[in-house]
């Protein structure tokens, strides 16, 4: 395939290769109103050009930042206007922050139970434990009491 084809000389699996997705991705973001309705040719297929590669990339790009599809929908729709979609992709981005932050908040405490947890084992010296949990014979009645640092398997 020539690198410098003419415009919308593309087929959807040239696309789909240039910009790393499968045909039917391309497909879906068309059905999605993310990708414009492509033009076709006498035969009906699919035609595509550099904007449409553009815009394909742009999509995957703000999908590793984790931006979800409505909101990608969005700033292309600013972006469509030819206005600077700056002020609407910051606000996005900084709710995007703000989750990873308190994700990662959640995350520290989870790591800090499951590290009490395992400062709380007995080492190599345990008895088996009580069938249906983790705990040694000792500590059932702990587990049978809700304590939070021991894990009850049932």
């Amino acid at each position: 395939m020539a690198i410098d084809q003419p415009a919308g000389a593309l087929s959807v699996g040239q696309l789909a290769a240039r910009a790393g997705v499968r045909t039917d991705t391309i497909r879906y973001y068309e059905r999605a109103g993310l990708l414009p309705e492509p033009r076709r040719t006498d035969g009906d297929h699919r035609r595509y050009g550099a904007a449409d590669l553009d815009r394909l990339l742009f999509i995957r790009g703000a999908q590793r930042l984790g931006l979800r599809l409505a909101e990608i929908r969005d700033l292309l729709a600013v972006r469509d206007t030819g206005t600077c979609p700056c002020g609407p992709a910051e606000t996005v981005l900084r709710e995007h922050v703000s989750e990873i932050d308190r994700e990662m908040a959640r995350l520290g405490a989870l790591r800090a139970e499951l590290t009490g947890m395992l400062t709380a084992m007995p080492g190599p010296g345990c008895p088996d434990p009580v069938p249906g949990t983790w705990c040694a014979p000792g500590q059932a009645a702990n587990a049978e009491g809700g304590d939070r640092d021991v894990l009850v398997l049932r």
